[in-house]
């Protein structure tokens, strides 16, 4: 396995995950078990949680490296080039010979609903040492993006690092898991949608009111912050003792499967210039709102530019008062 570089710039986000190939059909339906149904074309787009939000980062303006791992072959080789296309610092990404590289089948219906099944594949043998041996990267970086699409020990091994040279630490703790209730008190800032979240707090959020309880009760568990994406409800954000809930805009849904990471690379990007938390959740509000209506993981994740001329003349908010409530 070829070992990490690190960029001699620096970096104001540095991402520790999954990269991986997306396999996506698009399909009239979501077929129930035993049901075979007919799709589009099959397309192959860059993906994984980890390339999904360093890439959402990148796009929007930060400095970004990405720490990761990738077989030897053809969908590793095309990851890399295009994560590097991206502007994304691509020397810490390692190669394994032993494993292929991670793929995720992904099939999404007409409204923009998906099912997916992922193949980890090289992610899995990114191990505590590559971390270790990354320090520079820490060193350099404002921001640390995890998910859980990599071990929970490379995971926790991040957090440490970041702990230890003061980089703020974001944790998507996606796919959920209730064995990432271990990681909360080395996370700086939690963020988990619905299911996720309920994976920690062991019952359904499954209402505002909920989300809000939920919120404010992780947010006791982390060092600053916890936020739950409520999808076109928009996200609850618990920091400092207060619980606001950010409304969404009203927008078609094509294709949601990068919405997530839109949001948190969004606010990665923002937290490392300087912005509050609350006003970096309304940037990452804003990036998934522009993801939705498009096709695909990366490519569907907008440029600063986007995103801005979106926050100038945006459409309306999901029904109620005000953008906080």
């Amino acid at each position: 396995m070829s070992p990490p570089a690190a960029s001699s710039l620096g970096n104001e986000v540095l991402v520790v995950g999954s990269i991986n190939t997306d396999l996506v059909v698009t399909v009239p339906s979501l077929p129930q078990a035993g049901e075979t149904v007919l799709g589009d074309d099959l397309r192959r787009i860059g993906g994984g949680k980890g390339a999904n939000q360093a890439v959402a980062a990148a796009r929007l303006g930060a400095r970004t490296a990405l720490l990761g791992c990738v077989g030897a072959d053809e969908f590793g080789n095309n990851r890399i080039s295009e994560l590097e296309s991206y502007g994304i610092e691509v020397g810490a990404i390692l190669t394994d010979s032993q494993r292929p590289s991670g793929a995720a089948l992904i099939l999404v219906d007409t409204g923009g609903d998906n099912v997916i099944a992922v193949s980890p594949g090289a992610n899995g043998a990114l191990a505590p040492a590559h971390v270790q041996a990354a320090q520079k990267l820490f060193a350099q970086a404002n921001v640390l993006i995890c998910q859980l699409e990599i071990s929970l020990e490379t995971v926790a091994a991040a957090l440490t690092q970041a702990r230890r040279n003061n980089v703020t630490s974001i944790l998507n703790a996606a796919p959920g898991s209730p064995a990432a209730a271990s990681l909360l008190t080395s996370t700086d800032i939690l963020i988990v949608n619905r299911a996720e979240a309920a994976s920690l707090v062991g019952h359904p959020v499954d209402s505002l009111a909920a989300a809000r309880e939920t919120a404010a009760q992780l947010s006791g568990q982390v060092r600053r912050a916890a936020i739950v994406t409520l999808g076109d409800e928009g996200s609850v954000i618990a920091c400092d003792g207060s619980v606001k809930h950010l409304r969404a805009w009203q927008v078609p849904t094509v294709d949601g499967t990068a919405a997530g990471d839109a949001y948190v690379g969004a606010i990665a990007a923002a937290l490392a210039r300087g912005d509050s938390l609350l006003v970096a959740a309304r940037l990452g509000t804003a990036a998934a709102a522009i993801a939705v209506g498009r096709v695909g993981a990366q490519p569907s994740l907008p440029t600063r530019e986007e995103v801005s001329a979106f926050l100038r003349n945006p459409p309306a908010f999901a029904p109620g008062v005000g953008e906080y409530t």
